[in-house]
């Protein structure tokens, strides 16, 4: 819902203008035009009615207080909640209106206010010439004046009043005295507080999961956000009232094909500078008085859901404070200069930018600094209003075939939950087509009133200029066809937006310009270049992707950081890299529960090693998602980049997601007589009960021998250190399987089955079955001889009781301009084997 806040037009010259309250609530309703009475007829007919009467309804403001102008203009409203600006001297002629007072007396009143003699004449034809037309004034046989109200493209329309004045007055009353200095210090407090902790404390994961999760509770954080869009206007009555002035009607209408409140406030212009600026943060305050309940009420019931409140009014908030359009952030800028209709002062604004219309009466009118103002707002706004279109054109048919699909996919929600029986999630569905369908027509409504507009005012201006005609249908023929190019069906044009495009401003260019992307790859670019694939493999689309890596060259990279400490186990760290010079990114830092190796070498005739051995406990029905990983890069010559990563997982009693992961990678990148080695090993395995005392003795023991070994990995040959974990894991197995509070009787489901092995091919991985082992093989950009080269990787495999499988091979991770050469391996060793234990049937 938007909430929106208007307020009478500036002084358009004189010497009266109408007041267009734009689109907000209740300081006035759109400009009225003359009315269709208002003829030369009528006008003789009133020159022989000796004594004017004012039109019903018209109500006497008076002069804005705190204006911008340097003359300030006087406020009058009509009967149908127009506001309308006028001169001093036009005020005082109205002011003497009262049914009673003739054209004499009238001009006496008018001169002792104003300071200059005024005739009879005179307020005969200021009476005749404008406030006759502007419909403040009954006609000569005595019926009211037809006026025709304005319709501006930023104007609230479909108004219904929900309450009249009187019982507006009532209903505000009370809250006025929330606008108490100590009761808005105390609410800013715990408003700001509030935003904090939620936003950088809490958080808001839980809340979306507990939301989403129940569509009951999506639709009462609907209900909640519609009622204190409501309770925001409240806040602007109750602001009005509090510094002395009468709040009007209240009601709903449609702004630009969105649901809106609007409140007439009006009579605020009749207090200075700072009563106006409270009246347009009223509605702002008690936004933050809602999300201070809601937070009480959360710290009571303890349902996080109700966060999702708080977060709204925060975003209700900020769009409010946008001065673009006619919210609350607009009437802010404009009751601090003084000039209430900031739109009406663009044309005279970009005007008066002109070297020879500096000194127009037009761009005169603004004291200066308001002038500034004034100046520097429409600076900002024509720009951004004029993308916001270019974008709103040229992005439509990817906005309709989003549309288009998202709207079949709740529609299809919609309908299996009708048929299931779910009624709170298919109101939610409702919502959403809704929310879906309005924002179209939204947009469609705007082009089209635009289009109009720039078709009639062309056609119009050019009546009888059969030069400038033509001119004009030249244009509107370019516009017209500007559209259809942008429009017209192809490939991609109404593609809806999928979920890996970023949308950026740079992606909408793209989008419109391909040509202009086919430059350099560079890091968070949308860009073109060109991928080998394979002759007889499936091709990616953009509908079914598929998984790649690209590498892009750097020209300088970030400084290299150190691994940080994985879990429990003995690690050691590696010497950080001075530079990341490789072209593909750093692997990301592990998080908490995850095991990593990282080696990196750059220096010529080294060594490098980096070993994370890690044991990790699983109980109480926790999921299972570790990650176990090994990475060797290495850019130098004659030298080395070891990494292995060692993770055992045991999981006590059932649990019902168990998906490790088990990755390896070894790359070198302009490497010269180099060696990288990646191991990574891991062992899960699932435990009936908690170990016994003896269990835990034996196994920590044991834990403690498999530390001292990654602690002396360094002296220990390549060929053997798989061989080692590899019995490392069958001690651990059979610590295991010898205690019976870890294993009942009979069973030996907890255990992989000895010698039952899966040698797979160099460069492919093995995916692990739940329960079991899962180990990837030693991976190198260049192994020694016999080595398993290319990085590699494993898959988890879902928990079910189907044997692991082979995957198909990765690529092999050695690139580079120059030729990456391993060193022959020691006399008498062995290269390592790549082995991966099955475990037992259940």
């Amino acid at each position: 819902m938007s909430t929106l806040h208007g307020g009478p037009s500036a002084q358009d010259g004189p010497p009266g203008s109408s007041a267009p309250g734009g689109a907000g609530p209740g300081r006035g309703t759109p400009a009225a035009d003359p009315p269709s009475s208002a003829d030369p007829a009528s006008a003789v007919a009133l020159i022989q009615q000796p004594v004017p009467v004012l039109a019903e309804g018209v109500q006497l403001i008076g002069e804005t207080k705190g204006s911008g102008y340097k003359e300030a203009p006087s406020l009058v409203r009509r009967a149908d909640g127009q506001t309308i600006q006028l001169t001093r001297l036009l005020y005082l002629v109205l002011e003497a209106i009262d049914g009673r007072r003739g054209l004499d007396a009238i001009a006496e009143h008018a001169s002792n206010g104003f300071g200059k003699l005024v005739s009879a004449a005179n307020v005969q034809t200021l009476i005749t010439s404008q406030l006759l037309p502007l419909g403040l004034l009954q006609l000569a046989d005595g019926s009211q004046p037809e006026v025709r109200k304005a319709n501006p493209l930023l104007g609230m329309r479909f108004r219904y009043s929900v309450t009249d004045p009187d019982r507006t007055r009532k209903l505000t009353a009370p809250f006025a005295r929330l606008f108490n200095p100590l009761i808005v210090v105390a609410v800013t407090a715990a408003f700001l507080a509030s935003c904090w902790w939620v936003l950088m404390v809490k958080g808001l994961a839980s809340a979306t999961h507990e939301a989403f999760a129940n569509p009951g509770l999506v639709l009462l954080i609907l209900a909640v956000t519609v009622l204190s869009a409501g309770f925001h206007e409240f806040g602007h009555a109750a602001g009005a009232r509090r510094g002395g002035a009468t709040p009007g009607a209240m009601g709903t209408g449609l702004y630009l094909m969105w649901p809106a409140f609007y409140t007439d406030v009006t009579d605020s212009y009749r207090l200075g500078r700072g009563g106006r600026i409270r009246t347009d943060l009223g509605g702002l305050y008690f936004n933050a008085i809602v999300a201070v309940a809601i937070m009480g009420i959360w710290w009571a019931t303890g349902y996080d859901a109700l966060l999702l409140v708080v977060v709204t009014q925060i975003l209700q908030m900020v769009r409010q404070l946008m001065p673009m359009v006619r919210f609350d952030g607009y009437h802010i800028l404009a009751d601090a200069t003084g000039v209430p209709d900031l739109f009406q002062r663009i044309k005279p604004t970009l005007l008066g930018l002109l070297p020879w219309r500096r000194t127009g009466p037009e761009a005169q009118l603004l004291k200066p600094w308001a002038r500034a103002v004034v100046t520097i707002w429409v600076l900002v706004t024509v720009p951004l209003l004029v993308f916001s279109m270019a974008t709103m054109v040229l992005t439509l048919p990817r906005v309709l075939g989003t549309a288009w699909d998202n709207g079949w996919k709740q529609q299809a929600m919609l309908a299996h939950s009708v048929s299931t029986g779910d009624f709170a999630d298919a109101a939610v569905r409702i919502v959403a087509l809704v929310c879906i369908v309005l924002p179209i027509l939204g947009i469609f409504y705007i082009l089209v009133r635009l289009l109009r507009q720039f078709v009639a005012g062309l056609w119009t201006r050019t009546r009888g200029k059969a030069l400038q005609r033509g001119t004009a249908v030249a244009a509107i023929a370019a516009l017209l066809a500007g559209l259809a190019w942008a429009w017209w069906p192809g490939a991609e044009t109404y593609r809806p937006v999928q979920s890996y495009e970023r949308g950026t401003l740079s992606d909408a260019t793209t989008a419109v310009f391909p040509a202009s992307s086919a430059g350099r790859m560079a890091e968070g670019q949308a860009g073109r270049t060109v991928a080998l694939w394979p002759k007889d493999a499936r091709r990616p689309t953009r509908e079914d992707p598929q998984l790649s890596m690209v590498l892009v060259p750097r020209l300088s990279g970030a400084a290299g950081q150190a691994r940080p400490a994985g879990a429990t186990g003995a690690t050691g760290a590696a010497p950080a890299a001075p530079s990341w010079v490789f072209p593909f990114d750093k692997p990301p830092a592990p998080q908490e529960g995850n095991n990593q190796a990282l080696a990196v070498n750059t220096t010529n005739g080294s060594v490098t090693y980096d070993v994370a051995f890690a044991l990790v406990w699983a109980d109480d029905g926790q999921d299972v998602q570790t990650r176990n990983e090994a990475y060797a890069f290495a850019s130098c010559a004659d030298c080395a980049a070891v990494a292995v990563g060692f993770q055992v997982v045991l999981i006590v009693g059932q649990t019902d997601v168990i998906v490790p992961e088990n990755l390896s990678a070894a790359a070198n990148y302009n490497c010269v007589r180099c060696l990288t080695y990646a191991l990574a090993s891991q062992l899960v395995l699932t435990l009936d009960g908690p170990l016994s005392a003896e269990g835990m003795t034996k196994l920590n023991a044991l834990w403690q021998q498999i530390a001292d070994f990654g602690r002396d990995l360094r002296n220990v040959p390549l060929s053997e250190i798989q061989n080692r974990l590899s019995a490392f894991k069958e001690q651990i197995v059979e610590v295991i399987k010898a205690d019976p509070s870890a294993t009942r009787s009979g069973t030996t489901g907890t255990a992989p089955t000895p010698g039952a092995t899966t040698q797979p091919t160099p460069g492919s991985s093995t995916a692990p079955s739940p329960g079991g082992t899962e180990q990837a093989p030693p991976s190198g950009g260049t192994p020694p001889s016999g080595a398993a080269p290319g990085g590699t990787a494993t898959a988890p495999a879902p928990a079910s009781a189907e044997p692991a499988q082979t995957a198909p091979p990765a690529p092999s991770g050695g690139t580079g301009t120059e030729p990456a050469t391993a060193p022959a391996p020691a006399p008498g060793t062995a290269s390592p084997v790549p082995t991966a234990t099955e475990p037992a049937a259940p």
